[in-house]
């Protein structure tokens, strides 16, 4: 019935090819006198999604989840993954070959310490590792009496003999009626910044930060508007772009070359490399920046200085352009989700979908708005037991037919050009279990204590986080994934460096957009999970003693009531559910046909107090 345009639901390859795949890459090992390498699932510059031709572990292990790594020895392998992954790697990796183990608590590092041997020689990349990485995984090798080896070329790469070339995806501009900021205007902010930190340069190693800063987008990666690029910008004088020429209209070209000097990738090293031997202290991002930057600088006699991407902080505090840009972009959303929550409510019933139609429906009432570049990330639609894996993504193999009495989790979002959004929403198919309507409603009110929460200027991700989940403690439950990630204005939907978790030491300031996501899931059982974006704004509080600041809700689509049991809620809670579907059906109502305006009156009937 509907047509998938952004996703495909293949399995990955698995099997024979998976075990050859392993042999010649333990073969090449040999040939180069390594007895292990590193295999992480990322590409130079650490971002989420990668190119085909950096899905490295992907190919090697089978595992598709987008945070893990890899570790190969002579005679043992592993799979390192995190809590949101376990299900889906144990799913996906051949126990045979591969253990699976913690990528977190603990560290791959510890596992390292056990199973290397006195002489073994680790190899790893040191253009796909940041310097912080490489130094735990050559700590590891001393302790164990091994040596790490930082390799010129990945041998991974000299076995995969089909792999993809590296994308090309065109170069648009950002232009000032979506950025609402020159990039003149910010090279002087970026310039404050590296005056401040007493740094000669700054290598923007992070191609968000480099999209932002010149006002660009790319379509290089999946599910990201990013165009793979780098760029140096010194304290004084003009930056340099290094970018696939490829890539460039003329008019892309003009719009760069106006602020900045235009140069292939391959020119990064001998830029940085005569920077560095005029004795330059180069700023480099912690996060991003792979540890091959800091031995060539200090290869050359520079410093490499590293540290959080001052970009990163600018980027997250959205201008007035961009917030205006973002609600546009929520309420054109909203329109496409309750069109796609009506038919789920007329059609699941009978029992004919599956996750896959759930998928393409959803997308295709968000190509409906005429404005979808791209889903912003790979939708998970889970049914049943499918919703307690926490990043499912449904394939043809696993996919589920809905059945009555279920729980749907479908988390979504979309790329507009004037904004991202990311969206979940647990739907009841037939009738809910009171242990369902439970969870449900903690879920709901941890969510509702996030939206309706006050904090003063300062106040971290960290401290707001328990908020979320207090309701689920009470229980003895909790989830195992952090609250909410920070999301860019048409970049990444998961972007820093502010979170709503328990590592989220970055302060809320206002113009940062965040998700609000608690949820819960009962393995083999069902997944709740509750999902607006909150943008950060200022909150008039009479005698408040501090500058105070609030969240105000983006996102506009109904909470399933029917799974609500109002005798657990407060009188504050239920109002402000209830003003919140007011809002909803005011600013959607106008936007949708007879049939689901019906629908919607009825989602977004207020609750009794």
């Amino acid at each position: 019935m509907f047509e998938a345009h952004f996703q495909t639901f293949e399995e990955p390859e698995s099997g024979v090819a998976l075990t050859a795949r392993l042999s010649a890459f333990r073969e090449e090992l040999a040939r180069r006198k390594l007895t292990g390498f590193v295999v992480p699932r990322s590409d130079q510059q650490q971002n989420e999604y990668v190119a085909p031709s950096e899905e490295r572990l992907a190919w090697l292990t089978g595992f598709t989840g987008s945070a893990g790594l890899a570790v190969v020895l002579t005679r043992e392998a592993a799979v390192f993954v995190d809590g949101r992954y376990t299900l889906q790697a144990a799913k996906q990796v051949d126990r045979k070959a591969w253990s699976i183990e913690a990528l977190v608590d603990p560290p791959p590092e510890e596992w390292l310490t056990k199973h290397l041997v006195a002489g073994d020689r680790l190899g790893f990349d040191p253009w796909l590792h940041t310097t912080a990485a490489a130094e735990r995984l050559a700590a590891a090798c001393a302790k164990a009496k091994a040596e790490l080896i930082a390799v010129d070329t990945n041998p991974l790469d000299a076995v995969w003999t089909e792999r993809p070339s590296p994308p090309l995806g065109p170069v648009t501009v950002h232009g000032p009626q979506l950025s609402g900021e020159t990039e003149h205007d910010k090279l002087t902010r970026i310039r404050r910044e590296i005056e401040r930190i007493g740094a000669d340069a700054l290598v923007l190693s992070d191609s968000h930060a480099v999209a932002w800063t010149f006002n660009i987008r790319g379509a290089d990666v999946s599910h990201t508007p990013l165009p793979l690029s780098y760029a140096l910008v010194p304290k004084d004088g003009r930056p340099i772009v290094f970018i696939d020429h490829r890539k460039l209209s003329n008019s892309a070209r003009d719009h760069l070359e106006r602020n900045a000097d235009v140069e292939e990738p391959a020119a990064l090293a001998p830029k940085l490399t005569e920077l560095a031997r005029h004795g330059a202290k180069i700023a480099l991002d912690n996060a991003t920046a792979a540890e091959a930057l800091s031995r060539l600088i200090n290869g050359a006699g520079g410093k490499p200085m590293r540290g959080p991407d001052p970009v990163s902080l600018l980027k997250a505090v959205k201008n007035a352009t961009e917030i205006d840009g973002t609600r546009k972009a929520h309420r054109r959303d909203a329109v496409a989700l309750v069109r796609f929550l009506a038919w789920i409510d007329r059609e699941a019933p009978s029992g004919a979908l599956t996750e896959i139609d759930t998928v393409e429906a959803l997308e295709t009432f968000r190509r409906d708005t005429g404005a979808l570049k791209d889903v912003s990330f790979p939708t998970i639609a889970g049914a049943g037991p499918s919703g307690a894996i926490v990043h499912y993504r449904v394939t043809r193999k696993t996919n589920r037919r809905i059945s009555p009495g279920e729980l749907l989790l479908i988390d979504s979002g979309a790329q507009y050009q004037d904004g991202t959004t990311d969206v979940t929403r647990t739907i009841a198919i037939g009738e809910p279990t009171s242990e369902m309507r439970d969870r449900f409603t903690r879920v709901l009110r941890g969510h509702i204590a996030i939206a309706r929460a006050l904090f003063p200027d300062g106040t971290t991700g960290a401290q707001v986080d328990t908020l979320a989940r207090q309701f689920l403690w009470q229980a003895g439950v909790d989830f195992e994934h952090g609250t909410g990630h920070g999301v860019g204005s048409y970049l990444s939907v998961h972007e820093g460096p502010a979170r709503i978790s328990k590592l989220g030491t970055t302060p809320l300031k206002r113009g940062m957009i965040l998700s609000n996501e608690p949820g819960y899931y009962k393995t083999d059982g069902f997944g709740i999970r509750i999902e607006n974006l909150e943008l950060v704004v200022a909150a008039e509080i009479a005698g408040a003693e501090k500058p105070m600041n609030a969240f105000e809700t983006l996102t506009l689509a109904p909470i399933d009531i029917r799974l609500i049991d109002t005798k657990m809620m407060s009188g504050d809670e239920l109002r402000w559910l209830n003003d919140y579907h007011a809002r909803v059906a005011r600013e959607v109502r106008p936007h949708v046909d007879e049939a689901t305006k019906v629908w919607l009156d009825a989602a977004t009937a207020p609750l009794a107090m």
